[in-house]
């Protein structure tokens, strides 16, 4: 998969030990609007997706980080490689570690109708939600996000140029 871009903020040493969380995201287009997560306590929009499990496929990976998270159930058969984006980072857990996290980025149909979120605790508590929105309103709300959590802001900036990326692609198609 290509590699659109990388985030390394450079802010660890490099005698630290890395901790891999590879993870896969949709791009769920619909006419002209976009299928993001929705933070109601953070204010933010992000591409529904998650961490992908030791051994498993990213592909089955994004359809069940998708229903989780959204309740939206995705065609496997519509699954189309978009490309890649290498976020590095000093982790916010361990000292000594840096968190390195290669997103997986896919464009994907899903089926009509949703099924129940199955959210962790922490989807929960930041109130993530299905919105279907303009691409236009989930860059701006993220282009103001701020939070005092920078973990959170690192992962919003990515998802910020992603929508942007995705709105130029978009844009040159039609």
């Amino acid at each position: 998969m290509e590699r659109l871009f990388e985030i390394d903020l450079k802010d660890y040493k490099d005698t630290d030990k890395v901790f891999r969380r590879p993870s896969a995201r949709a791009i769920i287009i619909q006419g002209d609007k976009i299928a993001l997560v929705y933070s109601k306590k953070e204010k933010y929009y992000k591409f529904p997706g998650g961490g992908i499990h030791d051994g498993e496929d990213k592909e089955k990976a994004l359809v069940r980080e998708v229903r989780e998270e959204v309740g939206m159930v995705v065609i496997p058969e519509s699954i189309r490689e978009f490309g890649s984006v290498l976020r590095r980072q000093k982790s916010d857990r361990d000292e000594n570690t840096i968190f390195e996290q290669e997103n997986y980025y896919y464009f994907c149909d899903v089926k009509d109708g949703l099924v129940d979120q199955n959210l962790d605790d922490y989807e929960d508590e930041a109130g993530f939600v299905l919105r279907i929105v303009d691409i236009d309103t989930a860059i701006e709300a993220n282009d103001i996000y701020k939070s005092d959590i920078f973990f959170n802001e690192v992962m919003i900036k990515r998802d910020l140029r992603m929508l942007r990326l995705i709105r130029g692609r978009i844009c040159q198609s039609d």
